[in-house]
């Protein structure tokens, strides 16, 4: 009888006991297809370990610092004449509006340099670093001779040649949101960096200009005019050897790349399909691109990396798209007009309405922006939790209540210092930190090949904000301050409409 089970498992063609694995639910299974799924998910975890990677992954260190002290030295050279630049220009001839354009004309020639230059570049950013600091050191030195020069037009030229400086305003932008250095979970957090850099430079320019011009005018080359642009020009040579010698460049991109043009846009209605990657979506209520299946083996680990196109064909972007792009080019120039019409206006404004020194000016613009580095460095690290929409709409609403609260005060003629402050304070709170994911908002939600397009265009949004709001600022006075804030407030409401309109649309990846 003990033959009998194995007669009738060799009739009825069964396979032995001994052979068989058991799995809850599913029945018997033999153990080589069991040892098939294990090795299966084990290859889904190693796909799923390189993607989280990839999503995190961060440049150099040192490079990283290199960018954004890049930025922050960009932005104290800007703002560092907003406390005596009036004066400066009063001094040489020149009148109010014309020391607003002095403050704003900078950014026309940074548009202008940018065409030449990112075509030239292939994708690096050690050259277009090198060009700024020699730019930034010449018109630093030009910008300290015209006083001695008594030559108005000296210091618009000298402006003008720091412009080809400000075209690494894009470059900072766009090292910190290029696929190959940034994972897409960290770019809202460099970009926040970026802010806190931006941040530093408007609240330590002002307030450096101003100090400086309390040294007098005892001396026609160092004085209280002159001295912010040799002290920056010093700046701009140190940071420069710095650069030459620690900053790691990326390889050049070649400008085509075979099978290039197949790689999909993202679309945030892109049905799912890995384990993590669904539970990343349920936990955000976002999408993200699908990531391979578990039975393919993960590509970075047996290959390299593809070299993407360096630009991406517009024709297949959707009108949607578009529509998220214009978005955020609208909300990346309006914040950069509000914050380049105040810091314009307030110099001239106190010396108006309370017969200020630049000194005290410039103490106001910097006491607004150390105020706000604290909650720009909270950004930093809730962008991680927070979408990037999210953020947008808390940052336009602190700074519509600052231009509200503005246009009330000069509306009913109670404009004091503290109120003044305080309404100063929810501006550059406001449109700071809602210029954080302009770009990298965008850089989610398009491939890397698109990034140099769309960094150009959040970047020459910004110039245009620069360049109109200075003069708008310079003009604040003349045109009237109801004007001026209304103004603000109008191009803002734009911003809004757009915004609550593409709301499902403006869905992207938190970090």
């Amino acid at each position: 009888m003990s033959a009998t089970p194995s007669i009738v498992s060799t009739v009825l063609n069964l396979p032995r006991p001994s052979r068989f694995s058991w799995r809850s639910g599913t029945g018997l299974i033999s153990k080589a297809d069991a040892s098939k799924a294990t090795v299966d998910v084990q290859a889904e975890d190693i796909v799923d370990g390189a993607s989280d990677s990839e999503d995190l992954k961060l440049p150099r260190m040192r490079s990283l610092v290199i960018m954004i002290l890049m930025n922050v030295f960009l932005q104290t050279t800007f703002f560092i004449i907003v406390s005596s630049g009036s004066k400066y220009a009063e001094f040489l001839g020149g009148s109010a509006t014309f020391s607003g354009l002095v403050i704003g004309v900078p950014t026309i020639f940074s548009g202008l340099s940018l065409i030449p230059l990112v075509k030239w570049d292939r994708g690096t950013y050690k050259v277009p670093l090198q060009i700024a600091c020699v730019a930034a050191i010449l018109g630093n030195i030009l910008y300290g001779l015209a006083y001695r020069a008594k030559f108005l037009y000296l210091i618009l030229i000298a402006r003008i040649v720091m412009g080809v400086a400000f075209t690494n305003f894009l470059y900072t932008k766009r090292y910190c949101t290029d696929g190959r250095l940034v994972g897409v979970r960290r770019r809202t957090t460099l970009a926040g960096w970026l802010v806190v850099g931006q941040s530093t430079g408007f609240t330590v320019g002002p307030f450096v200009g101003g100090v400086l011009y309390k040294i007098g005018f005892g001396n026609t080359i160092f004085n209280g005019y002159t001295s912010p642009g040799w002290i920056m020009a010093g700046v701009w040579v140190t940071f420069g050897i710095a650069a030459t010698l620690w900053f790691d460049d990326v390889p050049p991109t070649p400008t085509r790349v075979s099978g290039s043009n197949n790689i999909p846009l993202q679309d945030t209605t892109a049905p799912a399909s890995p384990r993590r990657s669904a539970e990343r979506r349920s936990e955000e209520g976002i999408v993200e691109v699908s990531r391979p299946s578990a039975t393919s083996p993960p590509p970075s680990l047996h290959e390299p990396a593809p070299v993407f196109e360096q630009d991406g064909d517009l024709s297949q972007i959707s009108y949607r798209q578009w529509a998220v792009i214009a978005t955020m080019c609208w909300f990346a120039m309006t914040c950069f007009f509000v914050l380049g019409a105040w810091e314009a206006n307030i110099p001239i404004f106190t010396t108006h309405a309370f017969g200020w020194t630049p000194f005290a000016a410039g103490n106001l613009i910097a006491l607004g922006g150390v105020c706000t580095f604290p909650f720009m460095l909270a950004n930093v690290f809730f962008a991680q939790r927070v979408q990037d929409r999210h953020i947008l709409a808390v940052g336009s609403a602190l700074g519509l209540a600052g231009l509200l609260s503005t246009l009330g005060i000069v509306a009913t003629d109670r404009v004091h210092p503290h109120s003044l402050f305080a309404c100063w304070f929810l501006v550059a709170l406001g449109f700071n930190l809602a210029s954080t994911v302009t770009l990298s908002l965008l850089s989610k939600q398009m491939p890397h090949h698109y990034n140099r397009k769309m960094s150009m265009a959040i970047q020459y949004s910004n110039f245009t904000g620069r360049v109109t709001g200075a003069v708008w600022g310079g003009a604040g006075l003349q045109v009237g301050m109801t004007r001026y804030a209304g103004l603000q407030i109008g191009l803002l409401g734009v911003g809004g409409l757009m915004f609550l309109t593409m709301w499902r649309e403006l869905k992207a990846n938190k970090g």
